[in-house]
């Protein structure tokens, strides 16, 4: 592994964790959410994250396990892997109860004008606290596929850490709001966003490990086909729902196609 990529990777991964901490500050100093632009943007991001783990990610996986084990086995194996991913995603996702999972977020709205006492300061905090520490965990694979994609080409790192940085966006202001509705202190509302962000430079951190140790010509492309299927997988069962929450559909999906559009300009030129 080149020295100037571990670098980059990590600066990405950290870069998206503190996107959690933007959204915060939004939140706590704004006075109303653009819902067409959030939308947008999240669609976006899905569009990006899609687009890029299916035509550079995964094809790259393909390519390189077709020179190992042959164009057939090599197809199978980092298809394997790419599911494999969705599947590590998919029981991360489940391990967080639905109540204080990332993904279910109120309307943003709601949350920055929300009046306080309704319901209790306790559950506030309570609320606030369990979905900081669901946010943490969402980040940290996050931080690892960052770091990951960061290693294989500049442009798939740039764009999955730019995606990742917009969704991390709501998650701040949805950490934020009801822990500074239960404290009144804006101080601790963005402590814990913040924090909650850092997940994602552990995650490169613990991902850099791993390659240091085992990295070899065989697993670096069956991590990337695996870290493909989180990025797909993220794409469909949180920023596209979520992105669908503000309620602005056409905006959404006109981002999912800007997103893919991006992207393949991009990579083609």
């Amino acid at each position: 592994m080149e020295l100037d990529r571990i670098w980059w990777g990590l600066g990405l991964a950290t870069i998206a964790g503190l996107a959690t901490g933007a959204g915060s500050l939004i939140a706590l100093f704004a006075k109303h959410a653009n819902k067409k632009f959030l939308s947008c943007a999240l669609g976006l991001s899905a569009g990006v994250m899609v687009y890029i783990s299916l035509f550079e990610m995964l094809g790259e996986a393909h390519s390189a396990l077709g020179k190992i084990w042959g164009e057939r086995l090599g197809s199978l194996g980092g298809t394997g892997a790419f599911f494999a991913g969705m599947l590590i995603a998919m029981l991360i996702d489940r391990l967080i109860p639905e109540a204080e999972n990332p993904h279910e977020i109120q309307d943003v709205d709601d949350e920055v004008e929300n009046t306080p006492g309704t319901p209790s300061k306790k559950q506030l905090l309570r609320g606030g606290l369990l979905f900081a520490i669901a946010v943490t965990i969402h980040n940290f694979p996050e931080g690892m596929a960052a770091f990951i994609s960061a290693q294989g080409s500049t442009a798939a790192g740039l764009s999955i850490a730019a995606a990742i940085a917009i969704h991390n966006i709501p998650e701040g202001i949805t950490v934020s709001v009801p822990i500074y509705n239960a404290t009144g202190s804006r101080t601790k509302a963005f402590v814990y966003s913040f924090l909650s962000g850092l997940a994602e430079p552990l995650g490169a951190l613990v991902a850099l490990g791993l390659m240091q140790f085992f990295l070899s010509p065989l697993l670096l492309p069956l991590i990337f086909a695996a870290v493909a299927g989180i990025m797909v997988f993220l794409a469909f069962d949180e920023l596209l729902p979520l992105a669908e929450k503000y309620g602005e559909h056409h905006w959404a999906i006109g981002g999912v196609i800007s997103g893919m559009l991006i992207m393949a300009l991009t990579l083609a030129l």
